[in-house]
């Protein structure tokens, strides 16, 4: 485990959803928590290396959080040890993380349905190949949810910060 806390987002490709959830939230905490955690991405179909689709880095300077560096890596076992907090874009996202590592189950949420634990629920629609108002109107819902849940996100990382 790392002395930061670490969230990791995942989706199917690491390419547009994940990365656009990484981006908005390390944005966000590094004007709430700076310093103090690691916000990573991951694809359960993903391979390594492919940057992050054209539209994903302009829907993100919506915020403007960079893209531009982001490199895909397929989901790890490794990744999920890691992970303090891990959001599942999709249940079948969530399914494959616990099928990896079933002891993540407890750190592991559908975006959607966070704090709670439910594993069924609305996931976020996969925006890949479509229009850049589409890819904008996702990363404007996963910022939504991203800001309802940053209180709870803030304090977990303040309550590991303060047990280290």
């Amino acid at each position: 485990m790392s002395a930061n806390y670490v969230i990791l987002f995942v989706c199917t490709g690491n390419t547009c959803r994940s990365p656009m959830a990484e981006a908005a939230l390390r944005t966000l905490l590094e004007k709430e928590r700076p310093g103090k955690s690691d916000v990573i991405s991951a694809g359960t179909a993903a391979a390594s290396g492919f940057p992050a689709t054209i539209y994903a880095v302009e829907a993100s300077r919506i915020w403007d959080a960079d893209l531009s560096g982001h490199h895909s890596q397929p989901l790890r076992s490794p990744l999920i040890d890691r992970a303090d907090l891990i959001f599942a874009m999709t249940p079948s996202h969530l399914r494959e993380v616990v099928r990896l590592r079933p002891d993540a189950r407890d750190k592991t949420f559908l975006l959607k349905n966070f704090p709670e634990s439910d594993p069924e629920g609305e996931g976020v629609e996969d925006p890949i190949g479509q229009s850049l108002d589409k890819y904008n109107e996702t990363f404007l819902e996963i910022g939504e949810y991203l800001g309802r849940h940053l209180p709870e996100i803030v304090k977990r990382i303040d309550e590991k910060a303060n047990a280290g």
